[in-house]
């Protein structure tokens, strides 16, 4: 089950990674959905934002690309230098993509509620790498790793969004974008937020739990 699920997670992440790359560095970004619906709606935008989602697109599509091999532990084992010289890049990502991702959330489309729902998403997003990194130095290896799952969980709203908004633009329509916009700027990380809470917390239990087989055996 843990397979599937991680080969499902996988090619999610690459797919939308290739999407992204093709669709800001070898098309013009201004073609894109999400930047087309911006300037219909009457955004302007000016030669830094353009900057800036250029940075964080490539942050983003590099971490999200990197996630599931740094998380797979057959991965990790068979050759660690390269995990941590990915782990460096993964997390030098993480950094861009929060800087700038925190930027780009003061011009979300939908206003004030979409402005703190990506502001959170960032700034989430920045605290669970900067945790990783300091539990990593520590050389704290599972607390490294509970870590790198929740952020990895943020990283991955890159997918989630992109999932509900079709759905969302297929339920309520075209002309509801804004609104569907506003409700996805949320949607799109709190929930696999949990999720990953839920699993970390398993994981937890799990290993207090072979702690005590092992010591009573």
């Amino acid at each position: 089950m843990k397979k599937a699920i991680w080969i499902i997670g996988t090619i999610l992440a690459l797919c939308i990674s290739g999407y992204s790359l093709v669709q800001y560095f070898v098309l013009e970004p201004s073609k894109s959905g999400f930047v087309m619906s911006k300037i219909q709606i009457g955004d302007v935008l000016n030669q830094f934002w353009y900057i800036m989602l250029y940075i964080h697109a490539f942050s983003s599509l590099l971490a999200l690309a990197l996630g599931p091999f740094l998380l797979s532990e057959k991965i990790r084992n068979k050759n660690r230098e390269r995990h941590k010289l990915f782990g460096k890049v993964y997390l030098s990502c993480i950094l861009f993509g929060g800087l700038t991702g925190f930027y780009l959330a003061f011009e979300a489309t939908g206003g004030l509620i979409s402005t703190l729902g990506f502001g959170f998403l960032a700034f989430f997003w920045l605290v669970t790498g900067s945790m990783a990194f300091y539990k990593i130095k520590q050389r704290k290896i599972q607390q490294h790793r509970k870590w790198m799952i929740r952020n990895y969980s943020l990283t991955f709203a890159a997918v989630t969004l992109r999932l509900w908004l079709p759905l969302f633009v297929l339920t309520a329509g075209v002309e509801n974008y804004e609104t569907s916009y506003t409700i996805i700027s949320w949607l799109s990380w709190v929930p696999n937020l949990l999720v990953a809470e839920l699993y970390v917390r398993k994981m937890t239990t799990t290993f207090k739990n072979d702690l005590l087989d092992q010591s009573h055996a």
